[in-house]
């Protein structure tokens, strides 16, 4: 009740656009508002929410956004979008249309946005990487095919498919299922899939369990659910992120990766999943330096390097000193017959030294308490038998969780 659909663009280059979708979403009969985001500062009737209230959103006010300046006038407006939805109580969905401003302009908002509302962005550069726009978040990217510059034959139907993407979002009906058991996330790759499955599978009589793909953006939207309070505790046995953002891979998940477990203070298990892998796209993709090193080819888009003995050194003082941070109750178990799948006897990333550097790391770095442990395991991490421990451990820091304080 009360819920409509926002519809956001620059009402100066794109106001026939915007006219378009707003009558097709009211034709079948939800209640539709026309933002405008134009920074020329001019008037617009076509909008329902004109630009100079949107700018007045801005913490320095409208001076900040109407400037003489079109990079700052973006950014100044995409914040005051931002806080303008965060203010509003009856945003059922969005749809938004631009060229490289507007969608860099409009999508920071939708990210805002909790994850089900429904958005979509119709975008002239939505062929590309939008891995930069969508970020973690669920928004629906569309190719506008022509530039978003006046109704034909392709912008229309484009245009209208848009509207009707989110006319069955805001109008479908999702099965009402009972949501009685608490969330928890995972994180998996190929080569840590056996592992998970198998903790999924003991774990999802009492747990809804969420897997996310550790490719960055994976990690990125497992840890924003985790900040938001929609997770319980966090089973985080992949954490090949990092190997990427300290080698300079291509699934980085940032700096940010585990701050949330200083900032929720979850229940978290964590291991070494797959930081025995660096990814990069295809192998002429590959730095130079790296270019003699151990690799295999994963498929034909995707090229994996094997970390070495200061890498994973590295990687384990700065796993340390994020785990020192926690504020929950953390087990962070060391898988010593292997890694990942490739990382067993007689397989290509096979490298006991590597892993044991990475071990001993993290044993240097991490202040064990009896709340914050590192816990050794004799096997190799896709073992039933390692998967069992990673379990227990996660049952016994949920039962601590529910036991009353003393």
């Amino acid at each position: 009740m009360g819920q409509k659909a926002f519809i956001i663009g620059t009402c100066d280059t794109k106001a026939v656009e915007l006219r378009y979708l707003r009558d097709l979403l009211q034709a079948s009969g939800v209640e539709a508002l026309i933002v405008d985001v134009g920074t020329s500062g001019g008037a617009a009737p076509d909008a329902d929410i004109p630009a100079s209230q949107v700018a007045a959103c801005h913490p320095q006010g409208i001076e900040a956004v109407f400037v003489n300046d079109r990079g700052r006038a973006v950014a100044h407006m995409a914040e005051a979008l931002r806080r303008l939805l965060a203010q509003r109580d009856d945003v059922g969905g969005i749809i938004g249309i631009g060229g490289s401003g507007g969608t860099a302009l409009i999508t920071p908002a939708m990210r805002d946005l909790d994850i089900g509302v429904p958005k979509v962005m119709v975008s002239t550069i939505a062929s590309g990487n939008v891995a930069p726009y969508v970020g973690p978040s669920d928004i629906a990217m569309i190719y506008s095919v022509t530039d978003v510059a006046g109704l034909n034959r392709i912008s229309r139907r484009v245009l209208g498919n848009a509207a009707h993407a989110l006319l069955g979002m805001l109008q479908g009906q999702i099965p009402e299922v009972a949501e009685d058991k608490p969330a928890i996330g995972l994180s998996m790759f190929g080569v840590t899939t056996q592992c998970v499955n198998r903790i999924t599978e003991a774990l999802s009589p009492e747990y809804d369990c969420l897997v996310f793909h550790a490719t960055g953006t994976g990690g990125r939207s497992m840890e924003k659910l985790a900040a938001s309070g929609m997770l319980r505790g966090l089973v985080d046995i992949t954490t090949t992120e990092i190997c990427d953002l300290l080698m300079g891979g291509i699934f980085s998940a940032g700096e940010t990766r585990l701050d949330v477990l200083a900032q929720a203070g979850l229940p978290y298990v964590g291991s070494c999943g797959a930081l025995d892998m660096v990814n990069f796209a295809g192998p002429e993709t590959l730095p130079e330096p790296y270019r003699q090193r151990r690799l295999y080819e994963h498929n034909p888009q995707i090229t994996l390097m094997r970390t070495t003995v200061d890498e994973n050194a590295r990687m384990g003082r700065w796993i340390g000193e994020k785990l020192n941070r926690c504020r929950g109750p953390v087990r962070f178990l060391l898988p010593e017959g292997g890694v990942s799948a490739l990382d067993a006897p007689g397989q290509p990333f096979h490298d006991p030294e590597a892993d044991a550097a990475l071990f001993a790391a993290l044993e240097a770095t991490v202040r064990q308490t009896p709340e914050r442990r590192l816990i050794r395991c004799p096997w190799h991490i896709n073992d039933p038998a390692f998967a069992a421990a990673a379990v227990a451990e996660f049952h016994e820091l949920m039962r601590g969780e529910s036991m009353p304080a003393e």
